[in-house]
């Protein structure tokens, strides 16, 4: 196989890169992070429930998004 055939930031057999699965983890830390915020029983209309809470689930799987569409870096681009 010729060197422009091979993707750079792609170990062998690896769908995405390395960075598109961090980021795929990090969306998956935050949509975490804003379902624990809707957690609880004390006031359950408050402003972190009903609107802090939803944004960051949509923001988490808006990164999800991103990291799976994230096109990976070339080795000579820096």
């Amino acid at each position: 196989m010729s060197k422009q055939q091979k993707t750079a930031s792609s170990p062998k057999g690896l769908v995405f890169a390395k960075r598109n699965y961090q980021l795929f983890l990090l969306s998956i830390a935050v949509v975490a992070v804003g379902f624990m915020l809707m957690t609880g029983t004390s006031d359950i209309y408050s402003f972190t429930k009903i609107t802090l809470a939803p944004l960051v689930v949509v923001a988490g799987f808006a990164l999800g998004v991103v990291a799976i569409l994230a096109k990976p870096k070339k080795s000579g681009d820096s």
